[in-house]
């Protein structure tokens, strides 16, 4: 029997390759880094966790809100940042000064950590999870029981 994590990174895992497409969410057709979130969630619980309001790349950036940590408070069960775990959904600040805007999910631990996530001009990939990634780690959240 899996862990809900194993399901979540298994599910991940079947996105790679999906093209990057701002605000889309359509495994095979394009996702952006929510999108790639919001389809693991669909196929873990079955529906979308929020209505998402359309944004644009820069996010909340000009206005300095942090929109998608809020979001990610609202709906995933945060944890303390060096609580490394399978499956666990990492949020990043791209720019020092910028407000985070960047999400993964950790796919691989140990040796050689990776993530999977939705990165403009690569599409759907998993990438190692290097020491510039993880220094830009903002929060860290894992998916709530079913039910929860």
């Amino acid at each position: 029997m899996s862990t809900l994590a194993e399901d979540m990174v298994a599910e991940a895992h079947t996105w790679i390759g999906t093209p990057y497409r701002h605000q889309a969410s359509c495994k095979g057709a394009g996702a952006d880094c929510l999108g790639l979130l919001r389809g693991v969630w669909r196929a873990m619980y079955g529906d979308e966790p929020e209505q998402v309001p359309a944004y644009s790349p820069d996010w909340s950036e000009p206005q300095g809100e942090e929109r998608l940590w809020a979001a990610a408070k609202r709906r995933l069960v945060a944890k303390p940042v060096g609580e490394e775990a399978l499956g666990d959904v990492v949020l990043f600040r791209m720019r020092e000064q910028g407000v985070a805007k960047h999400l993964g999910i950790v796919s691989a631990l140990g040796g050689t950590p990776k993530f999977i996530h939705a990165y403009s001009g690569h599409g759907v990939v998993e990438s190692p999870f290097s020491e510039p990634w993880a220094r830009r780690v903002v929060a860290r959240f894992k998916f709530p029981k079913a039910g929860s």
